[in-house]
């Protein structure tokens, strides 16, 4: 199955940049990161805080098969709707240390936009770890549901 969703991961760096087409507009696209409903559907995780605003923070919480619960949270330093949203990213209980998060969102056809994600993490063996985990099968993942759930909603 091909992947839509782009990771770039040069070597020695300790940044990923992300990026993925929809077949959304660029409202519905931007929706589908803030409305707390929206979030729980694609994300499968439940929202336990998200406000979007400069110095805003969001508290998200995940259970896996076997029931055990897993948080993740951070703060929000730039929100511009429908354009950018810049914030931290923290698994809580992990090893992974925080991550900065630049979330840039772009119209490309009044149907089709784009997600930029510019991911940093602490250190180049970070991000290593992190790329280990099936996380380029996860992030695909979690964006084709978004796309499913969010066509819906046109």
């Amino acid at each position: 199955m091909v992947q839509k969703t782009k990771i770039n991961a040069e070597d020695g760096k300790q940044e990923l940049v992300i990026t993925r087409e929809f077949d959304l507009p660029l409202e519905l696209l931007f929706k589908a990161y803030i409305e707390p409903g929206i979030v729980e559907q694609w994300m499968g995780t439940k929202v336990l805080k998200l406000e979007n605003k400069k110095h805003g923070s969001y508290q998200f919480e995940t259970t896996d098969a076997k029931g055990n619960k897993y948080g993740f949270n951070g703060v929000i330093h730039e929100f511009s709707p429908n354009r950018k949203i810049t914030r931290t990213f923290e698994m809580e209980n992990m090893p992974f240390g925080v991550q900065l998060e630049f979330l840039e969102f772009e119209q490309l056809t009044d149907d089709i936009s784009k997600l930029n994600m510019h991911v940093i993490y602490e250190s180049a063996a970070q991000r290593d770890q992190v790329l280990q985990l099936p996380f380029a099968q996860g992030i695909n993942m979690a964006h084709n549901r978004l796309q499913d759930v969010a066509s819906k909603l046109k």
